[in-house]
């Protein structure tokens, strides 16, 4: 093929007449151009290395140190003491001149004020009493943190300035964690299982765990975060069934507007808002991720905030898991200046860049129809090869290792692997319609396993643009969490709209360079004992797939701004209203898991807030009584509970440490063993929205669905939410078909009605419904 010639710099022949050799210009030109970019990126990672290094001063205070002892000492003045003249003595060569031996004092002083001021940051950062603080109760200790916080941070961070100020996450006391557990499952248990429980934690804490703890800690004294890597490995990495589902997740699109209809022209702005997302990333110019809404409610001061980590940044771009028999891997590249795109069964290697700058968004339009256009089939055995990715772990390990290990499938592999995300081009149309909301619930089930063959699920994430317009994604789920993806997905949902834009006729703006490389299609050699693996896994996959039964709504009858008119925190009027959702649909409580990030904590990523509270069953059983005591309770509960799991204090990412150590030591924990195989029939998860990036009140269309995932057990829900505004709540249930008491679209009806049931309970002059659809008809119209 043209496009194949295209990519090799120079070809020879042998004759009789000697070596003809066929320079080809235009790729030595990319060849070259390649190199300059991938310097210029390095030239910037040096440059924000050593402004990231000195923060949370600037190279700016150098200048003045050094001027500042200068000038004392022309007054005649010794600001040192005697350790100018001292330096002489320890230098191997000699330095005559007493000014240079005052600049050499002063950059040492320099880095002395830099690291004291970054411990004083860093001790700062482990205060968490504010989050325990009630609302406009504010304790003078508080108030001198906030204004010392302030002073200790510094001017304009870079996105990874705050991560050396960080504290470490902290080794909560075993006895804390046995007590916490004990609570967290007395409202699921009996008088006798609870006594049980509480004989063999006793057991635990007096006799083994005091021996894990020694270790747990000596490695948090080694390691910059005891759980994360032991997390990431065992939690994701070892898992040996399908990622599709069971680990996965997805993003969804704007809920009410298409920008446009026609699906090259979507990816083309899409496309490349991803990339000036991570030309963004790799120059550290995206703002550093803060926790700073939460603190200003309380505090009431503008302008404060508090650093999240931002490592999980860094594995967003140019990253795959790589399958292995025993464990898989995360393999990130440096770089990489193309995307892979499936489309019909076929696989295509898609340049960003041509002549050293990025495509245009209606270059990239162009590039993307000529696939569409494409009528070449797929090679034998490629059509489905994706759902290797889809399947169980070993085979596709197996696979692997035999079949693309070398030649041609190496090579294509390679290029799916290598390039900076996944694209697939849908022939379905998906999306919600008004007058027709199974659509959605169609449009959630297609982004999260599709037809198990057309995503590579490996991916760090793939992108999926449907024929008519709709986009969403899928995220593996081992190198970040959501919130972290969702960021950039957001940025790449406005930038879409608002900054790029359409032209009259819906296609990207700008104009197409004539000389562009046309995309590569990639080559297979599949013999036939791979596609019977093939067709193995997308059997498996298949099946998982048919079992996942998905619901997703949107509740317009009220939305967080009601929530906190009560003085309630929504996120807590969420997780009873799923408490009061789920006794009523299952006729029982059950252990519910509620993720909550510790990215206050340097690599720290989740930890579990138990939801289901001796309050908050005590409430739920007593909401045909006076019950608005018994919620307020619940609710502070949830929140105390949700803080500790914020601060370190959490249960189960200690307890799981402490699990592993056991296996390490090669001794068995019955009390560790039975608490970590109790199911969670509830597993829920927030959505967050970046509210600065969407403007939900003069454009209330542009708000997203927000995204889900696949149910942790059996017979559980998987239950995301998002707060979309201050009008609005979102909710994706799944399950799956094979337990028979379970049903995604019954539950999401008791959801629905557990949310009009409490706020009737807490304002019931609000209660009255109100649709929001109903002051807004224009976001009635057909999609």
């Amino acid at each position: 093929m043209a496009e194949a010639h295209q990519a090799v710099a120079f070809q020879f022949t042998v004759s009789p007449d000697g070596i003809d050799l066929h320079l080809s210009h235009q790729a030595l030109t990319e060849i070259y151009l390649s190199g300059v970019r991938s310097w210029k990126k390095r030239v910037i990672g040096l440059k924000n290395s050593v402004v990231t290094g000195v923060y949370p001063a600037s190279l700016s205070s150098w200048l003045f140190v050094v001027i500042a002892i200068l000038a004392t000492m022309y007054t005649r003045s010794d600001p040192s003491m005697g350790l100018i003249a001292k330096i002489q003595e320890h230098l191997p060569c000699a330095v005559p001149d007493a000014w240079c031996r005052a600049v050499l004092f002063s950059t040492m002083l320099w880095l002395l004020l830099i690291f004291t001021m970054r411990m004083c940051l860093k001790q700062l950062l482990s205060y968490h009493r504010w989050m325990f603080e009630k609302h406009g109760k504010m304790s003078n200790t508080t108030k001198v943190w906030v204004a010392l916080v302030r002073i200790f941070s510094g001017r304009k961070p870079l996105l990874y300035s705050y991560q050396g100020s960080l504290p470490n996450l902290p080794v909560p006391l075993i006895k804390d964690t046995v007590n916490r557990h004990l609570e967290s499952v007395r409202p699921l248990m009996d008088d006798t299982e609870y006594e049980r429980m509480t004989s063999l934690s006793e057991d635990f804490e007096s006799g083994l765990g005091k021996r894990l703890q020694w270790y747990l800690k000596l490695k948090a004294l080694w390691a910059t975060n005891y759980v994360s890597d032991w997390w990431e490995e065992y939690v994701y990495l070892r898992g040996r069934s399908p990622i599709m589902v069971n680990s996965n997740y997805y993003g969804m699109d704007f809920m009410y507007v298409t920008p446009t209809p026609i699906q090259a022209a979507r990816a083309g702005n899409s496309i490349h808002a991803y990339f000036l997302y991570r030309r963004k990333l790799n120059k550290e110019e995206l703002k550093p991720v803060t926790f700073g809404y939460l603190l200003q409610f309380l505090t009431r001061i503008p302008g404060t905030v508090i650093p999240l980590c931002s490592a999980q940044c860094e594995r967003m771009f140019n990253t795959t898991r790589i399958p292995g028999e025993e464990t898989d891997t995360v393999q990130h590249w440096q770089d990489s200046d193309y995307i892979a795109v499936y489309h019909r069964g076929r696989y295509f290697r898609l340049r960003m860049y041509h002549a050293g700058r990025l495509l245009s968004p209606r270059e990239i339009e162009s590039q993307i129809q000529k696939i569409l256009d494409d009528p070449s089939p797929p090679s034998k055995g490629e059509a489905k090869l994706g759902a290797l990715t889809a399947g169980d772990r070993i085979p596709w390990a197996k696979a692997r290792a035999k079949y693309f290990s070398s030649g041609v499938n190496k090579r294509s592999l390679d290029f799916i692997e290598k390039a900076a995300f996944f694209v697939t081009l849908d022939d379905d149309e998906q999306g919600g319609v008004a007058d027709d909301p199974t659509r959605i619930d169609s449009y959630a089930k297609s982004l999260l396993h599709g037809k198990c063959y057309d995503r590579w699920f490996d991916k760090s994430f793939s992108v999926v643009y449907f024929k008519n317009g709709k986009m969403g994604l899928n995220g593996e789920h081992s190198w970040a969490d959501a919130p972290v993806l969702s960021h950039a997905w957001q940025y790449v949902l406005t930038t879409d709209c608002f900054q790029l834009g359409y032209n009259a006729e819906g296609h990207c703006k700008g104009e197409v360079d004539s000389s562009l490389p046309g995309p590569q299609k990639l080559n297979w050699e599949i013999p036939p004992e791979c596609e019977e693996q093939i067709s193995g896994s997308l059997a498996v996959a298949q099946a998982l797939a048919d079992d996942v039964d998905v619901h997703v709504f949107s509740f317009e009858e009220f939305g967080k701004g009601k929530i906190k008119k009560c003085r309630v925190s929504p996120d807590a009027f969420i997780q009873l209203t799923l408490q009061l959702a789920h006794y009523r649909n299952q006729g029982r409580f059950c252990l519910t898991y509620e993720a909550s990030m510790t990215r206050l904590f340097k690599e720290g990523r989740t930890e579990t807030v138990r939801s289901c509270t001796n309050e908050s069953c005590a409430f739920v059983r007593a909401l045909e009584d006076v019950c608005r005591r018994l919620f307020h309770e619940a609710s502070e509960k949830h929140q105390q509970l949700y803080r500790m799991a914020m601060t370190g204090a959490g249960i189960d990412r200690h307890l799981f440490c402490l699990y592993v150590v056991s296996k390490y030591l090669q001794v068995e924990s019955p009390f560790l063993k039975e608490v970590l195989s109790e199911p969670w029939r509830l597993s829920t998860s927030q959505t967050p929205l970046q509210v600065e990036m969407f403007d939900l009140v003069n454009h209330p269309e542009y708000v997203s669905c927000g995204g889900g995932f696949g149910p942790v057990a059996d017979d559980g829900y998987g239950v995301s939410y998002c707060a979309l505004g201050e009008k609005m709540l979102s909710f994706h249930i799944t399950c799956k078909h094979s337990c028979p008491n379970t049903d995604a679209n019954t539950f999401g009806g008791e959801i629905r009605k557990a949310l009009r049931d409490l706020l009737q309970l807490l304002s019931p002059e609000q209660a009255e419904p109100r649709k929001a659809a109903a002051q807004r008809p224009e976001l009635k119209k057909d999609l």
